[in-house]
């Protein structure tokens, strides 16, 4: 599973990320639920802000039922992440032992009770609101898990988030761990208000995703 172009593809997508890029979205989404105590203190801008994000990338389009939806449709997802410990956010790819595992699988489903109804589609969906506001998985989008299909080599198919495509991904960054582990140092989130870098920087997993993402583009 060793890749070697992870610094060049990686840093493709790094160079659209500009304060007023699609690509800060994910920034400006996971420094809020990463530093805000009480989500639910203002739960229309907790909502404003994970329902924005979705929209940068392409969850609110025609073919999403959340099309059909208004802000609101997000308040019980809030509540729900409101009641999680703040120690998931510590979770990353070189902490999926079995207990965080189970942890992903948990809020996955969690997240999936509060917000699909009628059997709509949560894969995309979930995993990208958990990229967004854990970091602690990459969202398996149509790009990103068309590059894992071919990484996994017929071991994983990428349509479910379970303990075989979570492992695919810990294989992965175990085989580039060098590589990832020093790009997730030098990326740093940018801050809504002032344009600039953080302090906080890209979970392994954030760096991961945008590999899948961008090499699935070509």
């Amino acid at each position: 599973m060793k890749a070697n172009d992870i610094r060049e593809i990686v840093g493709e997508f790094e160079s659209k990320s500009n304060p007023d890029d699609r690509n800060a979205s994910f920034d400006y989404c996971y420094n809020y639920f990463r530093k805000e105590n009480n989500l639910t203190g203002d739960i229309e801008k907790s909502c404003l802000v994970l329902g924005f994000y979705l929209a940068s990338w392409g969850m609110l389009r025609g073919s999403s039922f959340l099309l059909n939806r208004s802000l609101k449709y997000f308040e019980s997802s809030i509540q729900y992440i409101s009641t999680l410990e703040r120690s998931v956010w510590n979770i990353d790819v070189d902490s999926y032992n079995d207990e965080n595992i189970q942890q992903i699988q948990e809020i996955y489903n969690g997240l999936k009770l509060s917000l699909i109804r009628n059997e709509n589609a949560d894969l995309i969906l979930i995993t990208k609101i958990m990229l967004g506001v854990f970091g602690f998985v990459p969202a398996f989008d149509s790009c990103f898990c068309k590059t894992f299909r071919g990484i996994a080599n017929g071991e994983c198919g990428f349509n479910r988030l379970n303990v075989k495509s979570l492992g695919i991904i810990k294989r992965f960054y175990e085989s580039n761990r060098a590589v990832i582990d020093n790009l997730a140092k030098k990326i740093f989130t940018t801050d809504f208000v002032t344009g600039q870098k953080t302090d906080i920087n890209y979970p392994k997993a954030k760096i991961i995703d945008m590999y899948g993402f961008t090499k699935g583009l070509i």
